[in-house]
Protein backbone atom coordinates (compact mmCIF):
# COMPACT_ATOMS: atom_id res chain seq x y z
CA UNK A 1 0.00 0.00 0.00
CA UNK A 2 1.13 3.54 -0.57
CA UNK A 3 -0.07 6.77 0.94
CA UNK A 4 -1.54 9.55 -1.25
CA UNK A 5 -2.18 13.08 -0.01
CA UNK A 6 -4.98 15.13 -1.63
CA UNK A 7 -4.70 18.81 -0.75
CA UNK A 8 -7.54 21.33 -0.40
CA UNK A 9 -9.07 22.33 -3.73
CA UNK A 10 -7.96 19.09 -5.32
CA UNK A 11 -9.56 15.76 -6.10
CA UNK A 12 -8.05 12.45 -7.17
CA UNK A 13 -9.20 9.69 -9.48
CA UNK A 14 -7.81 6.21 -8.75
CA UNK A 15 -7.02 3.92 -11.67
CA UNK A 16 -5.80 0.28 -11.59
CA UNK A 17 -4.13 -0.91 -14.77
CA UNK A 18 -6.01 1.81 -16.65
CA UNK A 19 -9.40 0.98 -15.23
CA UNK A 20 -11.20 3.58 -13.13
CA UNK A 21 -11.65 2.55 -9.48
CA UNK A 22 -12.92 5.45 -7.40
CA UNK A 23 -12.64 9.16 -6.55
CA UNK A 24 -10.81 10.45 -3.47
CA UNK A 25 -11.11 13.94 -1.95
CA UNK A 26 -9.06 16.10 0.45
CA UNK A 27 -7.07 14.09 3.00
CA UNK A 28 -4.64 11.15 3.26
CA UNK A 29 -5.51 7.93 1.48
CA UNK A 30 -3.90 4.46 1.17
CA UNK A 31 -3.96 2.80 -2.22
CA UNK A 32 -2.36 -0.31 -3.65
CA UNK A 33 0.99 -0.17 -5.38
CA UNK A 34 -0.61 -1.10 -8.68
CA UNK A 35 -3.01 1.86 -8.43
CA UNK A 36 -2.36 5.23 -10.01
CA UNK A 37 -3.92 8.46 -8.79
CA UNK A 38 -4.58 11.41 -11.12
CA UNK A 39 -5.08 14.68 -9.27
CA UNK A 40 -7.36 17.42 -10.64
CA UNK A 41 -7.78 21.08 -9.74
CA UNK A 42 -11.37 21.92 -8.63
CA UNK A 43 -11.00 25.45 -10.05
CA UNK A 44 -10.58 24.19 -13.62
CA UNK A 45 -12.75 22.31 -16.06
CA UNK A 46 -12.54 18.58 -15.78
CA UNK A 47 -10.90 16.89 -18.78
CA UNK A 48 -11.68 13.19 -18.52
CA UNK A 49 -8.71 10.86 -19.08
CA UNK A 50 -11.08 8.16 -20.40
CA UNK A 51 -14.60 8.18 -21.77
CA UNK A 52 -16.72 10.41 -19.56
CA UNK A 53 -19.63 7.96 -19.78
CA UNK A 54 -17.49 5.33 -17.98
CA UNK A 55 -16.58 7.73 -15.19
CA UNK A 56 -20.17 8.85 -14.69
CA UNK A 57 -21.20 5.31 -13.79
CA UNK A 58 -19.73 6.22 -10.39
CA UNK A 59 -22.64 8.08 -8.79
CA UNK A 60 -20.30 9.65 -6.25
CA UNK A 61 -18.16 11.19 -8.98
CA UNK A 62 -21.23 12.20 -10.95
CA UNK A 63 -22.57 14.10 -7.94
CA UNK A 64 -19.33 16.10 -7.81
CA UNK A 65 -19.60 17.30 -11.43
CA UNK A 66 -21.69 19.68 -13.55
CA UNK A 67 -22.33 17.79 -16.76
CA UNK A 68 -23.02 20.06 -19.75
CA UNK A 69 -24.04 18.55 -23.05
CA UNK A 70 -24.08 20.97 -25.99
CA UNK A 71 -25.89 19.91 -29.16
CA UNK A 72 -25.36 21.05 -32.71
CA UNK A 73 -26.65 24.63 -33.28
CA UNK A 74 -26.22 25.31 -29.57
CA UNK A 75 -23.80 27.21 -27.38
CA UNK A 76 -23.14 26.98 -23.67
CA UNK A 77 -22.01 30.13 -21.89
CA UNK A 78 -19.95 29.32 -18.80
CA UNK A 79 -19.67 32.04 -16.15
CA UNK A 80 -17.48 31.85 -13.07
CA UNK A 81 -18.67 33.93 -10.14
CA UNK A 82 -20.77 36.07 -12.52
CA UNK A 83 -18.09 36.58 -15.20
CA UNK A 84 -18.19 34.93 -18.62
CA UNK A 85 -15.20 32.61 -18.98
CA UNK A 86 -15.96 30.16 -21.75
CA UNK A 87 -18.20 29.63 -24.73
CA UNK A 88 -18.73 25.93 -25.45
CA UNK A 89 -19.74 24.51 -28.81
CA UNK A 90 -21.16 21.04 -29.57
CA UNK A 91 -19.83 18.40 -27.18
CA UNK A 92 -20.00 17.07 -23.60
CA UNK A 93 -18.25 18.91 -20.79
CA UNK A 94 -17.77 18.52 -17.04
CA UNK A 95 -16.99 21.09 -14.32
CA UNK A 96 -16.26 20.48 -10.65
CA UNK A 97 -18.84 21.57 -8.15
CA UNK A 98 -18.27 23.25 -4.82
CA UNK A 99 -15.26 25.53 -5.02
CA UNK A 100 -16.24 27.73 -7.97
CA UNK A 101 -19.76 29.04 -8.52
CA UNK A 102 -20.32 28.02 -12.14
CA UNK A 103 -23.34 29.31 -14.06
CA UNK A 104 -24.42 27.93 -17.42
CA UNK A 105 -26.64 29.49 -20.08
CA UNK A 106 -27.69 27.34 -23.02
CA UNK A 107 -28.23 29.28 -26.25
CA UNK A 108 -30.16 28.07 -29.29
CA UNK A 109 -28.35 29.23 -32.45
CA UNK A 110 -31.04 27.86 -34.77
CA UNK A 111 -33.18 30.95 -34.15
CA UNK A 112 -32.27 34.59 -34.74
CA UNK A 113 -33.64 36.30 -31.64
CA UNK A 114 -31.58 36.21 -28.46
CA UNK A 115 -34.20 35.33 -25.86
CA UNK A 116 -31.75 33.84 -23.34
CA UNK A 117 -30.81 35.70 -20.16
CA UNK A 118 -27.60 37.18 -21.55
CA UNK A 119 -26.45 40.66 -20.61
CA UNK A 120 -25.26 43.23 -23.17
CA UNK A 121 -21.80 43.03 -21.62
CA UNK A 122 -21.69 39.30 -22.38
CA UNK A 123 -22.86 39.86 -25.96
CA UNK A 124 -19.87 42.11 -26.60
CA UNK A 125 -17.43 39.63 -25.04
CA UNK A 126 -14.66 38.63 -27.50
CA UNK A 127 -15.44 34.91 -27.19
CA UNK A 128 -19.15 35.43 -27.93
CA UNK A 129 -18.86 38.17 -30.52
CA UNK A 130 -18.20 35.68 -33.33
CA UNK A 131 -21.67 34.17 -32.79
CA UNK A 132 -23.64 37.42 -32.59
CA UNK A 133 -24.82 39.87 -35.25
CA UNK A 134 -25.08 43.46 -34.03
CA UNK A 135 -27.15 46.01 -35.96
CA UNK A 136 -27.55 49.65 -35.01
CA UNK A 137 -30.33 52.12 -35.80
CA UNK A 138 -29.38 55.75 -35.13
CA UNK A 139 -31.44 58.06 -32.92
CA UNK A 140 -32.90 59.88 -35.96
CA UNK A 141 -33.65 56.70 -37.92
CA UNK A 142 -36.12 53.86 -38.16
CA UNK A 143 -35.46 50.57 -39.93
CA UNK A 144 -37.36 47.62 -41.36
CA UNK A 145 -36.17 44.13 -40.41
CA UNK A 146 -36.01 41.57 -43.22
CA UNK A 147 -35.52 37.89 -42.38
CA UNK A 148 -34.72 35.81 -45.45
CA UNK A 149 -35.81 38.89 -47.46
CA UNK A 150 -39.27 38.88 -45.85
CA UNK A 151 -40.45 41.91 -43.88
CA UNK A 152 -40.86 41.09 -40.18
CA UNK A 153 -41.20 44.34 -38.24
CA UNK A 154 -40.12 47.96 -37.92
CA UNK A 155 -37.25 48.77 -35.58
CA UNK A 156 -37.00 51.97 -33.56
CA UNK A 157 -33.64 53.57 -32.80
CA UNK A 158 -31.30 51.40 -30.74
CA UNK A 159 -28.81 48.53 -30.87
CA UNK A 160 -30.08 45.06 -31.78
CA UNK A 161 -28.39 41.68 -31.36
CA UNK A 162 -29.21 38.48 -33.25
CA UNK A 163 -27.66 35.05 -33.30
CA UNK A 164 -25.39 34.47 -36.27
CA UNK A 165 -26.50 31.49 -38.36
CA UNK A 166 -27.54 30.59 -41.90
CA UNK A 167 -30.68 32.72 -41.72
CA UNK A 168 -30.33 35.98 -43.67
CA UNK A 169 -30.97 39.12 -41.64
CA UNK A 170 -31.03 42.58 -43.19
CA UNK A 171 -32.23 45.97 -42.08
CA UNK A 172 -33.06 48.95 -44.29
CA UNK A 173 -32.83 52.32 -42.59
CA UNK A 174 -34.66 55.59 -43.26
CA UNK A 175 -33.78 59.03 -41.94
CA UNK A 176 -36.88 60.33 -40.09
CA UNK A 177 -35.68 63.94 -39.87
CA UNK A 178 -36.88 66.79 -42.08
CA UNK A 179 -34.96 66.48 -45.35
CA UNK A 180 -34.40 68.73 -48.34
CA UNK A 181 -34.33 67.73 -51.99
CA UNK A 182 -32.75 70.04 -54.57
CA UNK A 183 -33.55 70.09 -58.30
CA UNK A 184 -30.66 72.15 -59.65
CA UNK A 185 -30.24 73.51 -63.17
CA UNK A 186 -33.40 71.91 -64.54
CA UNK A 187 -33.65 72.98 -68.20
CA UNK A 188 -37.22 73.76 -69.29
CA UNK A 189 -39.12 75.54 -72.07
CA UNK A 190 -41.78 78.13 -71.26
CA UNK A 191 -45.00 78.57 -73.22
CA UNK A 192 -43.34 81.16 -75.45
CA UNK A 193 -40.40 78.74 -76.10
CA UNK A 194 -37.93 80.57 -73.88
CA UNK A 195 -35.18 78.22 -72.64
CA UNK A 196 -34.57 78.61 -68.92
CA UNK A 197 -32.92 76.75 -66.06
CA UNK A 198 -34.69 76.49 -62.71
CA UNK A 199 -33.34 75.66 -59.26
CA UNK A 200 -36.20 74.16 -57.27
CA UNK A 201 -36.22 72.83 -53.71
CA UNK A 202 -38.63 70.82 -51.59
CA UNK A 203 -38.59 69.92 -47.90
CA UNK A 204 -40.06 66.56 -46.95
CA UNK A 205 -40.21 63.95 -44.22
CA UNK A 206 -40.64 60.16 -44.22
CA UNK A 207 -43.91 59.32 -42.45
CA UNK A 208 -44.53 55.71 -43.54
CA UNK A 209 -41.27 53.75 -43.49
CA UNK A 210 -42.85 50.55 -44.84
CA UNK A 211 -44.12 52.35 -47.95
CA UNK A 212 -40.89 54.27 -48.38
CA UNK A 213 -38.54 51.29 -48.12
CA UNK A 214 -40.66 48.33 -49.21
CA UNK A 215 -43.24 49.88 -51.54
CA UNK A 216 -40.74 51.55 -53.85
CA UNK A 217 -37.11 51.33 -54.84
CA UNK A 218 -35.14 54.44 -53.83
CA UNK A 219 -38.03 56.65 -52.71
CA UNK A 220 -35.87 59.78 -52.78
CA UNK A 221 -35.02 59.31 -56.48
CA UNK A 222 -38.67 58.67 -57.31
CA UNK A 223 -39.71 61.81 -55.43
CA UNK A 224 -37.09 63.73 -57.42
CA UNK A 225 -38.52 62.45 -60.72
CA UNK A 226 -42.10 63.22 -59.64
CA UNK A 227 -41.05 66.78 -58.79
CA UNK A 228 -39.38 67.13 -62.20
CA UNK A 229 -42.52 66.01 -64.07
CA UNK A 230 -44.89 68.26 -62.12
CA UNK A 231 -42.56 71.23 -62.47
CA UNK A 232 -42.14 70.64 -66.22
CA UNK A 233 -45.92 70.44 -66.68
CA UNK A 234 -46.52 73.77 -64.96
CA UNK A 235 -43.63 75.72 -66.46
CA UNK A 236 -44.81 74.75 -69.95
CA UNK A 237 -48.13 76.57 -69.41
CA UNK A 238 -46.60 79.97 -68.59
CA UNK A 239 -44.76 82.53 -70.67
CA UNK A 240 -41.43 83.82 -69.41
CA UNK A 241 -42.95 87.07 -68.15
CA UNK A 242 -45.75 85.19 -66.36
CA UNK A 243 -43.22 82.84 -64.80
CA UNK A 244 -41.13 85.68 -63.44
CA UNK A 245 -44.21 87.39 -62.04
CA UNK A 246 -45.88 84.28 -60.56
CA UNK A 247 -43.05 82.27 -59.04
CA UNK A 248 -44.81 81.95 -55.70
CA UNK A 249 -48.15 80.82 -57.14
CA UNK A 250 -46.41 78.25 -59.37
CA UNK A 251 -44.57 76.84 -56.34
CA UNK A 252 -47.88 76.56 -54.46
CA UNK A 253 -49.49 74.74 -57.40
CA UNK A 254 -46.55 72.31 -57.65
CA UNK A 255 -46.77 71.76 -53.87
CA UNK A 256 -50.49 70.89 -54.13
CA UNK A 257 -49.92 68.47 -57.02
CA UNK A 258 -46.90 66.66 -55.58
CA UNK A 259 -48.65 65.77 -52.33
CA UNK A 260 -50.49 62.78 -53.78
CA UNK A 261 -47.40 61.29 -55.41
CA UNK A 262 -45.41 61.84 -52.22
CA UNK A 263 -48.03 60.07 -50.08
CA UNK A 264 -47.77 56.98 -52.29
CA UNK A 265 -44.02 56.98 -51.61
CA UNK A 266 -44.54 57.17 -47.84
CA UNK A 267 -43.27 60.74 -47.50
CA UNK A 268 -44.92 64.05 -46.69
CA UNK A 269 -43.93 67.20 -48.60
CA UNK A 270 -43.70 70.09 -46.13
CA UNK A 271 -42.85 72.98 -48.47
CA UNK A 272 -41.35 73.75 -51.85
CA UNK A 273 -40.35 76.75 -53.90
CA UNK A 274 -38.44 78.15 -56.87
CA UNK A 275 -35.04 79.32 -55.71
CA UNK A 276 -33.71 80.76 -59.00
CA UNK A 277 -34.79 81.26 -62.60
CA UNK A 278 -31.66 81.35 -64.78
CA UNK A 279 -31.77 82.50 -68.41
CA UNK A 280 -29.54 80.92 -71.03
CA UNK A 281 -26.79 83.05 -72.63
CA UNK A 282 -28.74 84.16 -75.76
CA UNK A 283 -31.96 84.71 -73.86
CA UNK A 284 -30.10 86.68 -71.23
CA UNK A 285 -28.73 89.07 -73.90
CA UNK A 286 -32.22 89.55 -75.35
CA UNK A 287 -33.71 90.25 -71.94
CA UNK A 288 -30.93 92.74 -71.20
CA UNK A 289 -31.71 94.57 -74.46
CA UNK A 290 -35.41 94.63 -73.60
CA UNK A 291 -34.63 95.96 -70.15
CA UNK A 292 -32.35 98.70 -71.53
CA UNK A 293 -35.04 99.70 -74.06
CA UNK A 294 -37.68 99.81 -71.34
CA UNK A 295 -35.50 101.96 -69.10
CA UNK A 296 -34.68 104.33 -71.96
CA UNK A 297 -38.36 104.69 -72.79
CA UNK A 298 -39.10 105.39 -69.14
CA UNK A 299 -36.29 107.98 -69.03
CA UNK A 300 -37.66 109.72 -72.17
CA UNK A 301 -41.13 109.82 -70.67
CA UNK A 302 -39.78 111.37 -67.49
CA UNK A 303 -37.75 113.94 -69.48
CA UNK A 304 -40.79 114.97 -71.57
CA UNK A 305 -42.90 115.17 -68.44
CA UNK A 306 -40.36 117.47 -66.76
CA UNK A 307 -40.06 119.68 -69.86
CA UNK A 308 -43.82 119.99 -70.06
CA UNK A 309 -44.03 120.88 -66.38
CA UNK A 310 -41.25 123.49 -66.80
CA UNK A 311 -42.98 125.11 -69.80
CA UNK A 312 -46.28 125.12 -67.94
CA UNK A 313 -44.55 126.83 -65.00
CA UNK A 314 -43.05 129.51 -67.27
CA UNK A 315 -46.43 130.15 -68.84
CA UNK A 316 -48.05 130.56 -65.45
CA UNK A 317 -45.28 132.96 -64.39
CA UNK A 318 -45.74 135.06 -67.55
CA UNK A 319 -49.47 135.31 -66.93
CA UNK A 320 -48.87 136.46 -63.36
CA UNK A 321 -46.34 139.13 -64.44
CA UNK A 322 -48.75 140.37 -67.12
CA UNK A 323 -51.41 140.96 -64.51
CA UNK A 324 -49.13 142.28 -61.75
CA UNK A 325 -46.70 145.16 -62.54
CA UNK A 326 -44.93 144.79 -59.15
CA UNK A 327 -44.18 141.16 -59.84
CA UNK A 328 -42.82 142.19 -63.23
CA UNK A 329 -40.51 144.74 -61.58
CA UNK A 330 -39.28 142.08 -59.11
CA UNK A 331 -38.53 139.76 -62.00
CA UNK A 332 -36.59 142.61 -63.70
CA UNK A 333 -34.48 143.05 -60.57
CA UNK A 334 -33.85 139.30 -60.39
CA UNK A 335 -32.50 139.29 -63.96
CA UNK A 336 -30.39 142.40 -63.25
CA UNK A 337 -28.86 140.65 -60.25
CA UNK A 338 -27.98 137.60 -62.33
CA UNK A 339 -26.47 139.75 -65.10
CA UNK A 340 -24.54 141.88 -62.61
CA UNK A 341 -22.80 138.79 -61.29
CA UNK A 342 -21.21 138.26 -64.72
CA UNK A 343 -20.49 141.94 -65.81
CA UNK A 344 -17.91 144.19 -64.22
CA UNK A 345 -19.71 147.62 -64.71
CA UNK A 346 -23.09 148.70 -66.20
CA UNK A 347 -24.39 152.33 -66.51
CA UNK A 348 -28.12 152.75 -66.84
CA UNK A 349 -30.04 156.13 -67.07
CA UNK A 350 -33.31 156.68 -65.36
CA UNK A 351 -35.32 157.10 -68.59
CA UNK A 352 -37.22 154.11 -69.89
CA UNK A 353 -37.61 150.63 -68.54
CA UNK A 354 -34.59 149.00 -67.02
CA UNK A 355 -35.11 145.82 -68.94
CA UNK A 356 -35.44 147.82 -72.19
CA UNK A 357 -32.19 149.66 -71.54
CA UNK A 358 -30.40 146.40 -70.68
CA UNK A 359 -31.74 144.91 -73.88
CA UNK A 360 -30.37 147.85 -75.87
CA UNK A 361 -26.98 147.48 -74.14
CA UNK A 362 -26.70 143.77 -74.99
CA UNK A 363 -27.95 144.41 -78.53
CA UNK A 364 -25.20 147.02 -79.06
CA UNK A 365 -22.56 144.78 -77.49
CA UNK A 366 -23.66 141.96 -79.67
Amino acid sequence: MKRVRINAGKVGLVFKRGDYQKVITQGTHWVGFQNMVKVYDLTKAFVAPIALEILLQDQGLEAMLHIIEVKDAELALVSENGNLKQVLTAGKYAFWKGLINFEFVMADLSKIYITEAISKAMLSHPQLRAYVRTLEVAAYEKAVLLVDDVYVKTLESGTYHFWKNDISIKIARADMRQLQLEISGQELLTKDKAAIRINFYTQYKVVDIEKALLGSKDYEKQLYIAMQLVLRAYIGTYTLDELLERKESIAEAVFADIKTAATQLGVEVLSCGIRDVILTGEMKDIMNQVLVAQKRAQANIITRREETASTRSLLNTAKLMEDNEMLFKLKEMEYVEKIAEKIGEITVSGNGGMVKQLKEIFSVNK
